[in-house]
């Protein structure tokens, strides 16, 4: 290959790479959308003490006398921002590692150019170091919003006005000011232990999306119900894990730091082992069908982000 098609070839690669980024953050932002009520009810299943309200029905009530239909969406501003650079930034490496392996592959003299069980684990364990250290503080502000102590457990007097809720930005800068930036990076450790999430979540959706390939071709609907096959496995069993990571993030509001295996501890010490699986029900149905939608949305964003891009030569050749 001479130089100039060299370079020609990792152009195209590159653009590949962010049109399949621009894809996972476009699916990313309508799929937290359409779920993120689970979200909220998640998290605060996973933060609130066990004198908490145990039915995912009372707590919706609760929620939606509180603060009406509102307070499902409490936090969606940072959730939204969160999720677009958390996928842009873990597609974005991921389709990056995947390029290297098939440039391998080719070399190698394989028969087939993909990727391999240990090389999907590879590519998602890359991806999701970097996606972490990227977007972790984000993710702590939006816990701490969706998380927030209601007017009710401050025990605000009757008839009193409610104390209207911090803003995403509010937040951030009141995070700083009361517990520096190292409070952005709470729940970090945990949060790179749950990189092994996305690795079995993307690694079962492609062993399951290249046996498929095999008999025809892989279409949204597919796509949809292998993502939800993937991402049911991932979080059933790294659930302890994000029950911990969400205990930390709000620690330091609470007035207490604990690392992670002491809140690990903590909370089978206070609630038994069936405190690291509390949420667990909302949660799973929420990852699910967020990540459902987010592989069915992805495929169509993919190609229409191609097929733009596709666009813009024969424009200007027409000229």
């Amino acid at each position: 290959m001479s130089s100039k098609a060299a370079v020609q070839h990792a152009a195209a690669q590159q653009s590949d790479n962010i049109a399949h980024a621009l894809a996972g953050a476009g699916g990313g932002l309508l799929s937290m959308t359409l779920t993120y009520p689970l979200i909220t009810l998640s998290t605060r299943a996973q933060v609130e003490s066990k004198r908490a309200q145990s039915s995912v029905l009372n707590a919706v009530r609760t929620i939606l006398q509180r603060e009406g239909i509102s307070g499902l969406y409490a936090g969606l501003e940072s959730a939204l921002f969160g999720i677009s650079v958390t996928n842009f930034v873990y597609y974005y490496w991921y389709e990056w590692t995947r390029a290297a392996f098939e440039k391998a592959a080719i070399k190698a003299g394989r028969a087939t150019r993909k990727l391999t069980t240990i090389e999907s684990i590879i590519a998602g364990a890359i991806a999701g170091s970097a996606t972490v250290m990227i977007t972790n503080p984000i993710w702590v502000v939006n816990t701490r919003m969706t998380a927030r102590k209601h007017e009710s457990e401050e025990q605000v007097l009757p008839g009193a006005k409610p104390k209207r809720a911090s803003s995403t930005l509010g937040t951030f800068l009141a995070l700083l000011r009361n517990e520096g930036p190292a409070a952005l990076f709470a729940g970090v450790l945990p949060a790179l232990v749950l990189v092994i999430n996305p690795i079995l979540q993307y690694t079962i959706f492609e062993q399951l999306k290249n046996s498929l390939e095999k008999r025809r071709r892989v279409n949204p609907t597919d796509a949809f119900y292998l993502g939800a096959i993937g991402k049911l496995l991932a979080t059933s069993i790294t659930y302890p894990y994000i029950t911990v990571k969400s205990r930390m993030h709000v620690a330091g509001k609470d007035g207490s730091k604990e690392n992670m295996r002491q809140s690990l501890q903590k909370i089978v010490r206070e609630e038994g082992w069936s405190g690291l699986y509390k949420g667990i029900g909302p949660k799973v149905t929420q990852s699910v069908i967020t990540a459902a939608f987010l592989f069915a949305f992805k495929d169509v964003l993919y190609d229409m982000t191609v097929k733009a891009r596709n666009r813009v030569p024969a424009k200007i050749g027409a000229k």
